[in-house]
């Protein structure tokens, strides 16, 4: 069946009369009914029968054509998605990033795309490594931003990474509390403080727990928090101390931070599937994030200047 005659089918269908249709077209009368014939021979089917000077869809004629609006808007799509493989970025690109990445990475980019490049839609999905590294590896992401040392899923060589900043890992406490503007801290020391921590098995949690131990205590955890702007009020109302990512520590709380004595710090990167070269709307969107505007970023987090993708290591919130 030709795609454009099947259009005129849902235009007879919507417009109701196949003069209007061929207004539409820009086709005449005698046009439009010759192609719909053609139609009904393709089809071995009656579409269109006559009432007095009118005509109208038969039944069959009315299926096909709510069928065929569904068929030209995939194809509508498809074509979309072909157009991304050329040089100008087009189609849908879906982005997974974890929660603090979002508004200090993820949206300048997207903001920038919006005006560069008018026929590219990136659809951000906010995916913490556990959820992104298998949305990418089944195809339900075609980027991810994620960390380097997510131990409990490697990324691997079967994807190719792209660094974009490394990020420090700060104690995160009240203006008014001790810790506050003494400089690199020593976790020892913090013993005896409620913590407030991610959601358990989450990155952070299994971080923070893991460097806690490392300094001999285990630490007591007085509230736990899936979302950054929650704990970060938390330590605020002085309720609790936290270990976050620089990119979480957002400059409307007042909060204090200070660096650990040891310094620990983790690679942002982004990761793609490897195989073929990315086409171009997944290139945009890897350019855009490769150039964050620096004043978007939290102290302590360094962005990685462009350079080319990178095979994989080793797996934030």
């Amino acid at each position: 069946m030709n795609p454009w005659r099947l259009r005129l089918l849902t235009q007879l269908d919507t417009l109701g009369t196949v003069r209007a249709v061929a207004q539409a077209a820009n086709l005449s009368p005698s046009s439009v009914s010759q192609q719909l014939a053609v139609l009904e021979s393709e089809t071995r089917t009656q579409l269109i029968e006559r009432t007095g000077r009118r005509v109208r869809l038969t039944s069959a004629g009315l299926i096909l054509a709510r069928r065929a609006r569904a068929i030209l808007d995939h194809m509508d799509s498809v074509e979309a998605e072909l157009r991304g493989f050329g040089e100008e970025p087009a189609g849908l690109v879906r982005l997974g990033v974890f929660q603090s990445a979002i508004h200090t990475m993820a949206v300048p980019a997207v903001t920038r795309l919006a005006r560069e490049h008018p026929h590219l839609d990136v659809e951000v999905l906010q995916l913490e490594p556990h959820e992104s590294m298998p949305a990418l590896r089944g195809g339900d992401a075609d980027l991810i931003i994620t960390t380097t040392d997510f131990d409990e899923l490697p990324l691997g060589p079967d994807l190719d990474l792209v660094p974009l900043a490394t990020d420090s890992i700060l104690l995160v406490v009240d203006p008014g509390h001790p810790a506050a503007g003494r400089g690199a801290v020593d976790l020892a020391s913090l013993a005896d403080e409620a913590w407030a921590f991610d959601m358990p098995q989450s990155y952070m949690a299994n971080l923070a727990l893991r460097l806690c131990r490392q300094a001999r205590f285990e630490p007591r955890v007085v509230c736990r928090f899936s979302n950054y702007m929650m704990a970060l009020q938390h330590v605020e109302a002085g309720l609790s101390i936290a270990l976050l990512p620089g990119l979480a520590v957002d400059r409307r709380y007042r909060v204090a931070t200070s660096e650990l004595a040891t310094p620990v710090t983790r690679t942002i990167t982004a990761a793609v599937r490897r195989g073929a070269p990315p086409r171009a709307g997944v290139r945009a969107v890897l350019d855009a994030l490769r150039q964050p505007p620096d004043a978007s970023l939290p102290a302590g987090t360094r962005p990685h200047r462009a350079q080319d993708v990178g095979s994989g290591g080793v797996g934030p919130s």
